[in-house]
């Protein structure tokens, strides 16, 4: 069986199981320890889920957690792809209730990728990841999730030239939310891929149609400090290279770093001044098969080296620790599912001339084709 067939296989069970997300996440909750998400967190985050189908829960979804903040606060993320009733149910919300600003983006979105020999799904296949502001959102109601597309099926690595790829996949994202093209915005993240050193490879593309506008760009794969300070130079970046050094070098130091990702926002009159760190402990290639399994000890490394860091909460990162799992078997009233546990990635911020905030994003997934 494909992966496809997989998820096909298991959103028609899902489907039997109920109706939306938030009674699937209602079966986790004992397995998700408070000092991660509180009560009234949890609360919060079931509402959002209460609006979202069940089938969701076919493709990976998660959470982020700020290691950094003692509130025990999360916000949630979730994928789905198009051809499936995950996007159905979109796409009849989109035609029934004309508020729904995310049912709308993402059935225009979906269009794109639908189209014959659609350009757009030949870079980023049929997936989009949503990412919804609840616990960072504090007490105000952001009405949209983040949005994210990942070129898995055609790479976009440093010194490809492909520019056209990149200005297909913006155009694409600035559309569905119903933004103005905007050239010099357009600009500035071509020339931020064009800027990439050979070996790295332009993750993901992000926007947040309730925040200020920008282009998240997320970029991986640099092999070295000097290597990732000398693109940010190159590229404008105006934020202290002393801090970004600081950070990787005394990480390097605690722990094995494979290779280092950044995330940049791209507006109109260049790159912003927030930048996040990704320090890669295990390579992850969207194509293994293995791509989802973590060994129980993989992370402990890093998040040791975390724990030397002030701005860290001990209690979180204890919390942290338990949460990658071995595959475990769960039985619902339509059959046997598995359940994987594990932490994605952890994200380092930098501003101003400090790590200022460290967050964990950690995912399950959940199969029901499970061979007897």
């Amino acid at each position: 069986m494909d992966i496809d067939q997989a998820v096909t296989l298991t959103q028609d069970r899902l489907a039997q199981e109920g109706d939306t997300m938030g009674e699937l996440l209602g079966h986790f909750r004992s397995g998700i320890s408070p000092i991660l998400v509180g009560d009234p967190e949890w609360d919060r985050i079931l509402d959002c889920a209460g609006r979202l189908p069940i089938t969701l829960g076919a493709l990976p979804f998660g959470f982020e957690l700020p290691l950094h903040a003692r509130r025990p606060e999360a916000d949630f993320g979730v994928s789905v792809a198009s051809g499936t009733q995950s996007a159905a149910f979109f796409r009849e919300r989109a035609r029934t209730d004309r508020s729904d600003g995310t049912a709308r983006a993402i059935t225009r979105l979906f269009r794109q990728m639908d189209a014959e020999n659609s350009p757009l799904r030949d870079i980023v296949g049929r997936k989009l990841m949503l990412e919804y502001d609840i616990g960072s959102a504090g007490n105000s109601r952001r009405s949209q999730p983040g949005m994210f597309l990942r070129p898995g099926e055609r790479p976009i690595v440093g010194g490809g030239g492909q520019v056209d790829d990149v200005g297909r996949v913006v155009d694409a994202l600035v559309s569905c939310v119903g933004w103005e093209r905007n050239d010099a915005e357009r600009e500035n993240v071509e020339r931020a891929c064009r800027a990439q050193p050979g070996d790295t490879r332009l993750d993901s593309f992000g926007v947040f149609p309730s925040r200020s506008r920008s282009i998240r760009l997320a970029i991986m794969g640099f092999k070295a400090r000097q290597e990732l300070c000398a693109y940010l130079e190159n590229t404008g970046w105006p934020g202290q290279l002393p801090a970004v050094e600081s950070v990787i070098s005394r990480f390097k130091e605690r722990a094995n770093i494979v290779r280092t990702g950044v995330n940049l926002d791209v507006r109109e009159e260049g790159l912003g001044p927030t930048l996040g760190l990704t320090l890669i402990v295990k390579q992850r290639y969207t194509k293994d098969s293995r791509y989802w399994l973590d060994g129980l000890t993989d992370w402990d490394p890093f998040l040791d080296a975390l724990s030397h860091e002030d701005r860290v909460v001990p209690e979180k990162l204890g919390a942290l620790a338990g949460w990658v799992s071995r595959p475990t078997t769960l039985f619902g009233k339509s059959g046997r599912f598995v359940l994987l546990r594990g932490i994605h990635h952890i994200k380092l911020v930098i501003s101003g001339n400090q790590l200022r905030k460290a967050k964990a994003y950690v995912f399950m997934v959940l199969s029901a084709a499970v061979s007897s």
